[in-house]
């Protein structure tokens, strides 16, 4: 039988480090260090109107399984309604966004495999010191900074149709 040096994690409701990105909040379960690079998860909370840009990432595959609230998805071209209990699996390589449509916030997790695309959150966001309310910007958001940060990690936002 094979054995592990690493040890087993537990983490209480509430627990986990947190950043704010965008408005919404991510609170990391697991990163790569704890999985041998085997994945990362983590819970996000999005707010009405929230979620990314559309992007693809080069190196990982996402999963989404969706607490609370109502997403949109877009996946490769399709969009689909998610409520809580729903599922959705993107493949490394397919442009893909989620948005907050309902009236709440929504609550979900984020899987992503292989590990190590956690760290951008990590570079990107702010240090979530209150996690009840994201820090006030001053101005919009840098998305030059954005987009070169993403890149850095394998994941690529392609500028909006247009541009």
């Amino acid at each position: 039988m094979e054995t592990s040096n690493r040890s087993a994690t537990y983490l209480p409701p509430g627990e986990g480090e947190s950043v704010w990105l965008l408005g919404d909040l991510y609170t990391f379960k697991a990163v790569s260090e704890d999985t041998g690079g085997a994945f990362a998860l983590w819970e996000t909370l999005s707010p009405p109107g929230g979620g990314p840009p559309p992007h693809l990432h080069h190196r990982e595959d996402e999963t989404f399984y969706v607490l609370e609230g109502e997403l949109e998805f877009l996946v490769g071209g399709n969009t689909v309604g998610a409520g809580a209990g729903s599922f959705i699996h993107v493949p490394k390589g397919t442009m893909h966004t989620f948005k907050n449509v309902g009236a709440a916030p929504a609550r979900f997790l984020v899987t992503v495999v292989p590990g190590g695309f956690e760290r951008f959150f990590f570079e990107a966001g702010e240090p979530a010191t209150d996690r009840s309310s994201p820090p006030v910007q001053d101005g919009p958001p840098d998305v030059e900074r954005l987009v070169a940060t993403a890149a850095k990690y394998g994941c690529e936002i392609p500028p909006p149709p247009g541009e």
